[in-house]
């Protein structure tokens, strides 16, 4: 299992973007200095009033399908 720990910061108005389809994927940039590119769609389940914020794990198996997209312990 590969484990990819990021930051996540997008206001609502941006967000917006990405659930009409506009952009569909999102790429970050781990701690660990790898870049990462994921379906946005896994996001919507974190949407809040003021956006995505927060810390996130993602999960990808041996062939980088994933596995899980979750907020990191103690994270909002």
């Amino acid at each position: 299992m590969n484990r990819y720990e990021f930051q996540l910061h997008i206001p609502t108005e941006k967000y917006v973007d990405y659930y009409r389809g506009r952009i569909r994927q999102v790429i970050v940039r781990s701690t660990g200095g790898q870049t990462v590119q994921f379906p946005a769609s896994l996001l919507l389940k974190f949407v809040a009033p003021d956006g995505i914020h927060g810390a996130f794990v993602l999960t990808s198996d041996e062939n980088n399908k994933i596995v899980a997209l979750e907020r990191a312990a103690g994270a909002r």
